[in-house]
């Protein structure tokens, strides 16, 4: 896959796509501080003849359930033609602090439905990218029995739908052998900026070879 003429992006997700982007303060246009600014930003540098165009709507706390049952308003309507999708953690999470648990299979069927819209009403690419996990603080760990197997859902669903798939939970734990968990990932979950320019570098690596 790479960037085609007028390529408008649009970033869908939870807080760590979300990033910020609906802060008054310093919101970069509405992409936010994390790794689709960081995307954004690069590309239309490296690109600025093809004149890609970039949208982030994240939002902080989203489910799988969440993205579907939003996207007319969030994704449809902005008529992107590459769609980029980080989704699954919270599912996970709100098993441990909510007693909310999120079935797997219901979250495949929600991820799936949401993918055939977006291929049927749009034709658009498609970019899945990996839910991912650090075990910090310990606890984090007693995560795994309930994220694994959505990581492999979203596997599943990158092949069915002939997505590029980026492995992030696999990049993470091999970052973890160079620099402690914590300067990933502060809370075991959410990115540092060098784990949002991980993110990024991974995510252009894919999309522009």
């Amino acid at each position: 896959m790479a960037l085609n003429q007028n390529e408008h992006v649009l970033f869908y997700g939870d807080s760590i796509t979300d990033a910020g982007r609906r802060s008054k303060d310093n919101n970069n246009g509405g992409l936010g501080v994390g790794y689709p600014s960081m995307i954004a930003t690069r590309l239309s540098a490296a690109y600025p003849e093809l004149n890609p165009r970039f949208t982030n709507t994240g939002i902080s706390g989203n489910r799988a359930k969440d993205l579907l049952a939003r996207m007319d308003a969030d994704l449809l309507a902005h008529k992107p033609t590459l769609v980029s999708i980080l989704i699954g953690i919270n599912d996970t999470w709100r098993a441990f602090n909510a007693n909310d648990p999120t079935p797997v299979d219901a979250f495949r069927k929600d991820y799936r439905a949401m993918l055939r819209r977006i291929v049927d009403e749009l034709g658009a690419r498609l970019v899945l990218c990996e839910p991912f996990l650090l075990h910090t603080p310990a606890d984090r760990a007693k995560w795994r029995s309930d994220l694994n197997p959505r990581i492999d859902a979203v596997r599943e669903l990158a092949r069915e739908f002939h997505a590029i798939y980026l492995p992030l939970d696999g990049m993470f734990a091999a970052a973890a052998c160079r620099r402690d968990m914590t300067y990933w990932l502060s809370d075991g979950v959410h990115p540092s900026q060098a784990g949002h320019a991980m993110i990024a570098d991974a995510w252009i690596r894919a999309v522009t070879a």
